[in-house]
């Protein structure tokens, strides 16, 4: 379960007091910039903490009114509960199947591991974009010339909270994490991919506890 943070706490207190005020007040008010509290603001949104209405700014949301039970689910859910059926390519994968896979999958990201199914890093359509942009022998490149390596992967784990897990979307601007479990210990423990959680998912759990909760 994730606790809130003091400055966390701190905006609560001030969207109670001040709504409707916008990101840019807040952040005045705690003597920060917006893109520093983006992250903050996001999650206190996603809890319920605060709400957000475009154009307008800030109000206190149900969990801060005293009403939370579907907080409370959202705030128990494990990543496990909601991860879905990674796509996965191998390094040795041209760029132009990879793209294709991209497609006739509908993802923005493919996850990257070797023959033994062990996470080695991931590719974005923003990594294909760039280097095949004027670029037509790209279409032969290996994916492992583009993708992201390990250890600058973020990913998630079965046992880890959803909220967690949405956190470091917010944090690291992706929309998608690869969820990971240790390998045996005779392979070095290298990560093996068990699962991916999306957006998407994350908002269906989000309106089925609304719509049950």
């Amino acid at each position: 379960m994730i606790e809130l943070t003091a400055r966390q706490l701190k905006i609560v207190d001030i969207v109670k007091k001040q709504a409707p005020i916008t990101g840019e007040q807040i952040a005045e008010n705690l003597g920060l910039s917006r893109p520093t509290i983006r992250s903050d603001l996001s999650l206190l949104v996603m809890l319920e903490y605060i709400d957000a209405k475009p154009k307008v700014g800030y109000f206190p949301g149900s969990k801060a009114a005293g009403s939370g039970g579907g907080s409370e689910q959202l705030r128990e859910a494990k990543v496990r509960d909601i991860q879905t059926v990674p796509i996965i390519i191998r390094e040795t994968t041209t760029i132009q199947d990879a793209v294709v896979t991209l497609f006739l999958q509908d993802v923005g990201t493919l996850i990257v591991c070797d023959d033994e199914g062990r996470l080695t890093g991931v590719a974005s359509r923003k990594d294909f974009l760039k280097v095949t942009l004027g670029n037509p022998a790209s279409a032969s490149m290996p994916v492992s010339m583009v993708m992201t390596r390990i250890p600058k992967v973020v990913a998630t784990s079965p046992d880890e909270t959803v909220l967690e897990a949405a956190q470091k979307m917010i944090m690291h601007e992706v929309d998608s994490l690869p969820v990971i479990e240790a390998g045996p210990e005779e392979t070095g423990g290298k990560p093996v991919i068990v699962g991916r959680l999306t957006k998407t998912a994350i908002v269906q759990l989000l309106l089925k506890i609304e719509t049950t909760g």
